[in-house]
């Protein structure tokens, strides 16, 4: 089976922590752990989020003297593809001896017209108190916005339209590789209308969009999207909360989940089963073997027919 599998950014850094490498190498520790049972039965395509090292690489530019300007996001999101990837790939190297491994930088097409580019609404860096982002907006002209705990950069996130790697993936899976791919949801870029010439864009696409794309392109046949919760909830964080199993994508849309948490991954979920047939799954990292064999998580799985 071809498994695309999309690494929530608190596969490498828990809220909270320092954002040194030690600290993303033990996370990564575990994140092979929980794939290596999964890499040894089917083929796996693997991508990640960037959102805390973009932000805090993107800090370190902005406050650089020695730079007339801040090195721009798309930039800063190919040097964590390979920065994270590399951990990834020799993480992975020594649970899975003999298996190939690459990590591919990637990068995604985006529309030059997606209003997207005029409302930034995605989290990158750290969290700040309400003074300090008001402060760091004003001195670096920052887009700023309250997160769950606290206020937090934004930045503009436009929906992908195509992988410009795909075909290079499919040759490589199809010669036993296992592919790090789409990191942070792949390089933004937008290809002029006459020539096709390339150029990057100041923005960060959702890692898990651009994993449910992949797939699709890729036909896999599952997604599995990990992240830090171990299925779906409704009403999450509330005394209603409740755990949501087993949904198609309209039940799953129809419970209308938060933008900035659940809602993209829901989402990617739901584009996926509806565009290809196959299933997807959300839930922890640790049970990822469990989850594509329906034994933990929140299986999404297509809309029953009636002729």
């Amino acid at each position: 089976m071809r498994i695309v599998v999309a690494l929530g950014g608190n596969a490498l850094l828990h809220r909270g922590e320092r954002p040194e490498a030690a600290v993303q190498q033990a996370n990564i520790d575990r994140v092979a752990t929980a794939l290596a049972a999964l890499a040894h039965e089917h083929d796996i395509v693997l991508t990640h989020g960037n959102g805390p090292q973009i932000g805090l690489l993107a800090a370190e530019s902005a406050a650089d003297p020695g730079l007339s300007a801040p090195c721009p996001l798309h930039l800063l999101g190919a040097q964590t593809q390979g920065m994270i990837g590399s951990l990834l790939a020799c993480t992975l190297h020594d649970v899975l001896p003999g298996r190939p491994i690459v990590t591919l930088v990637t990068h995604t097409l985006v529309r030059s017209d997606d209003p997207a580019f005029a409302r930034p609404a995605k989290f990158v860096g750290q969290v700040y108190p309400r003074e300090v982002a008001g402060v760091l907006a004003r001195r670096r002209g920052w887009h700023v916005a309250q997160d769950t705990t606290g206020w937090r950069r934004v930045v503009p996130s436009p929906a992908p339209e195509r992988i410009l790697e795909t075909d290079t993936v499919h040759e490589l899976l199809n010669s036993g590789t296992l592919v790090i791919c789409a990191g942070g949801g792949g390089v933004p870029v937008t290809a002029d209308h006459g020539t096709g010439a390339l150029t990057g864009r100041e923005a960060v696409i959702d890692k898990d969009l651009t994993a449910a794309l992949l797939a699709e392109d890729l036909k896999a046949d599952f997604l599995l999207i990990l992240t830090d919760v171990p299925c779906v909830y409704e009403d999450y964080g509330t005394p209603a909360q409740q755990p949501v199993l087993d949904a198609t994508p309209t039940e799953l849309r129809r419970r209308g989940f938060p933008a900035n948490s659940m809602g993209p991954k829901a989402e990617a979920a739901a584009r996926f089963v509806e565009r290809t047939g196959g299933l997807a799954a959300i839930g922890a990292l640790d049970a990822a073997y469990e989850m594509v064999h329906g034994r933990s998580g929140t299986l999404i799985r297509p809309d029953l027919t009636v002729d």
